[in-house]
């Protein structure tokens, strides 16, 4: 199935419509929201044996799956996606992850998701299914939103054989062949996969555990203007440098991550139907201490001012 967009459209237009219902009727429910003027995109999907998997371009859209989406699609499966082109960022439970060209990261089905695709973003999604997961992890937990970098073999490897199947399921796969290029991929990752068989497990760990008390002092302190690298660095103990290398390692900028940080929490508070705060305000309780700073950086964010990305979110 496949359905095109090139040109503007209101949020509620039939095409964008057709979008996500393609999207949903592929890898289950789905809600979207435009954070642009207009709306680019394409989606194709295609299934060959047991392999399904889809093709998926946006620009400033932001994908997402409740608890209510959950519960109503199916639910035993994951999704690997490469990131192709542009930029995205991914979120589950307490993970985020950054997507470059040529990254990969696994998001779980059973659980609420948030995709943001910025400009010109193109993405394959590769459904897996959770017994496939499961028999080949051993039923180790499986690291969600993180990112595999596209430096790595393991990305470089497990993105040359999601294309080959993707060449594959337009010209057809046997039941069997599908299978064995899943289990491929699976073990092909399993490394990064499995936390419990990580890759250097010591030191991604120690990185691991220095990055999230870094994020949970960061997320402590979004309020305050004296936020900053020298202050979170001195409070979690390591040198500044220290702390730009933690966060290198997870693709991440200290200054935008606590940046976006605050602007996210903005935008979380803006969809909610009860918010009726002046902008200004909410800008300043968030760290934002110029409401123009606060517009402008929200809009480069997310595509939109802040107050037009209120009405849309309750349009």
């Amino acid at each position: 199935m496949s359905a095109t967009v090139r040109k503007p459209l209101p949020r509620d237009g039939a095409l964008f419509d057709d979008w996500i219902t393609g999207i949903n009727t592929a890898c289950g429910a789905f809600n979207a929201t435009l954070l642009g003027d207009t709306f680019t995109g394409k989606f194709d999907s295609f299934e060959s044996g047991a392999v399904r998997l889809s093709v998926v371009d946006a620009v400033q859209t932001c994908l997402y799956r409740n608890q209510h989406d959950v519960a109503r699609s199916d639910d035993q499966k994951f999704f690997a996606v490469l990131q192709l082109q542009g930029q995205s960022g991914l979120e589950q439970g307490t993970q985020r992850a950054a997507l470059a060209k040529g990254d990969i990261a696994i998001l779980d089905a059973a659980q609420p998701c948030r995709i943001v695709l910025g400009e010109q973003s193109r993405q394959i999604s590769l459904i897996l299914p959770r017994q496939t997961v499961e028999r080949n992890l051993h039923h180790t937990r499986v690291a969600c939103a993180q990112r595999i970098p596209a430096s790595s073999a393991l990305a470089m490897m497990a993105g040359q054989l999601m294309f080959a199947a993707l060449r594959q399921s337009k010209t057809g796969l046997a039941p069997q062949e599908g299978e064995a290029v899943l289990d491929a991929l699976v073990s092909l990752l399993k490394p990064a996969l499995g936390l419990a068989e990580a890759v250097d497990r010591v030191a991604s760990d120690a990185h691991q555990r220095m990055f999230d008390k870094a994020c949970a002092f960061i997320d402590a302190h979004l309020a305050e203007d004296r936020l900053s690298p020298e202050w979170i660095a001195q409070a979690i103990g390591v040198s500044v440098r220290g702390l730009y290398r933690v966060f290198s390692r997870q693709g991440l900028v200290v200054a935008q991550y606590i940046k976006n940080r605050r602007l996210d929490l903005c935008a979380q508070a803006l969809r909610q139907a009860a918010c009726d705060e002046k902008l200004y305000t909410l800008g300043y309780s968030w760290g934002f201490a110029d409401s123009s700073h606060f517009s402008s950086a929200f809009k480069t964010r997310f595509g939109v001012p802040p107050g037009e990305y209120r009405r849309r979110c309750h349009a």
